[in-house]
């Protein structure tokens, strides 16, 4: 038989059978007389669980003010109202925000202008190095060029020169000393004049010491002139590539500075654009607006807190409003730790809500929290319950968010099993026993149980149909003395 069949045959086959308990007394003493008895049943049974919450959408869209620091609200959109999106919810006050916005303004302005003199720095730089380094190069050029037209061109030019001017005086020295020993021999046979003679000796003079004033500068020009004055151009030369170096490196440097001014100022503009755009993004969260319809529900009123009003002060994330999702619903319990264990995802489940009587909603297990509810454990230590949502099918148009409801999980159910009311089986020593009523008086039996919902546990041997079992078994066992306790 399908579930949805046995859903609908086996609650009032419980109901039936709770109501034909066949309860007897005892007639043949007075203890006796006392005693209650319950007759073994057979018949359908379903094993359940059933614990009180509160319907909630299956999804929900909580809705924070996303505005820093603390602000007031200017005006709120009354709970409960069913909204479209892109309505109106919630106004916070701005108005500290757009004073901020303006004053940056005026910041932002001026790190553009920072910006802008930044970046035409760095064009002048570049400009300004770029020569520097073209005249250094020029320079450095120049004085290469300056050493190898000396040593190639201006010092062999002079060698050669005064080399010549040498040869020429030793040969007018030559000439100038045959003259005045021809003018010797024409005085001494009286063909020239005293005065001629010594005329021709003092060119003859003349000569040698203009020979060896050529001599001395020919030597001057080899051993001293040639080497300072390549020193010079080699040195000239050396000046200039380090002149060169220093001008680049400075120019590298220039720029490099001038880069990093830039960076700075594009890094302070990027900052003064993202804040005017954070503080401008601010304003715009200030006015909260429904991002799709549904019925406003206040977190305030949700947490048990004061609800929301108009004038009063929210900080940043905090929850304001709560909107469904969809048209499904949650019935969300709490399971107490004890029934735990016979409790899993997928479970049917039925539920009933007091506003919408004589109405029976069908569900499933959705969720089953791994930790138990901490805000009622704070409250009752002892008190061990973990939230459960159950999925319900339907509901839509009938349900509303924050009703009461009652779920009954469904653990098992059979079309034919033994059942006693659960106050029959007592637990010693880790078994399980009754007793059953007997010609002679009451007989422990020990019997093997199943699960139980609470009122009624499955007998899976042990018992019969039809027999009768004490509703009142003893305190202690008969047999070792030892106390007894109910098996649930």
């Amino acid at each position: 038989m399908k579930k949805s069949v046995l859903f609908k045959i086996a609650i009032p086959a419980v109901v039936a059978a709770g109501g034909m308990w066949m309860l007897s007394r005892g007639g043949s003493s007075e203890a006796e007389g006392t005693a209650l008895y319950a007759t073994v049943q057979e018949g359908p049974l379903v094993i359940n669980i059933e614990e009180y919450g509160e319907i909630a959408p299956s999804q929900q869209l909580t809705i924070k003010s996303e505005v820093q620091g603390r602000c007031s609200i200017i005006s709120l959109v009354p709970e409960g109202k069913i909204v479209k999106a892109g309505d109106l919810l919630v106004q916070l006050d701005a108005s500290a925000k757009i004073d901020e916005k303006d004053s940056q303004e005026i910041t932002l302005q001026n790190a553009k202008s920072s910006l802008e003199v930044a970046k035409e720095e760095l064009d002048i730089q570049k400009n300004q190095s770029a020569s520097d380094v073209e005249l250094a190069e020029q320079d450095y050029t120049f004085a290469k060029e300056d050493l190898d037209k000396y040593e190639n061109g201006e010092y062999p030019t002079k060698l050669i020169a005064q080399k010549g001017q040498l040869a020429i005086s030793e040969q007018q020295v030559k000439q100038a000393k045959d003259k005045y020993e021809w003018s010797k021999k024409l005085f001494a046979e009286d063909f020239i004049s005293e005065t001629e003679l010594e005329g021709d000796e003092l060119s003859w003079k003349s000569s040698q010491l203009s020979f060896e004033s050529a001599k001395r500068e020919l030597e001057l020009l080899e051993t001293f002139t040639h080497r300072r004055e390549l020193a010079k151009y080699k040195s000239d030369v050396k000046q200039k590539g380090m002149a060169l170096e220093r001008t680049r490196k400075k120019a590298a440097s220039a720029i490099a500075k001038a880069e990093s001014n830039l960076r700075a100022k594009e890094s302070e503009y990027r900052k003064q654009v993202q804040r005017y755009e954070k503080i401008t993004n601010q304003i715009d969260k200030a006015t909260i607006r429904a991002p799709r319809d549904g019925q406003v529900v206040y977190a305030a009123s949700r947490m048990g807190r004061e609800p929301l009003q108009e004038g009063q002060e929210v900080w940043e994330r905090q929850n304001l409003i709560i909107l469904p999702t969809d048209d499904s619903f949650l019935a969300k319990i709490n399971i107490h730790e004890a029934s735990l264990k016979s409790v899993t995802t997928g479970m049917p489940v039925r539920i009933r809500c007091d506003a919408v009587p004589n109405r029976v909603f069908e569900g499933k297990v959705r969720k089953v929290a791994p930790m138990p509810d901490n805000e009622r454990r704070w409250m009752n230590p002892d008190l061990k319950e973990y939230p459960t949502e159950i999925l319900i099918d339907g509901g839509a148009g009938e349900l509303r968010n924050g009703m009461g409801c009652k779920a009954e999980i469904i653990v098992e159910q059979y079309e034919k099993a033994l059942y006693v009311p659960v106050q029959c089986v007592v637990r010693i020593a880790g078994e399980t026993f009754v007793w059953v009523r007997g010609a002679g008086g009451d007989v422990q039996r020990k019997v093997t149980v199943g699960l139980d919902n609470s009122r009624f546990v499955r007998i899976l041997s042990g018992l019969s149909a039809g027999e009768e079992v004490s509703l009142t078994p003893p305190l202690k066992d008969s047999n070792s003395g030892s106390d007894v306790e109910l098996a649930k």
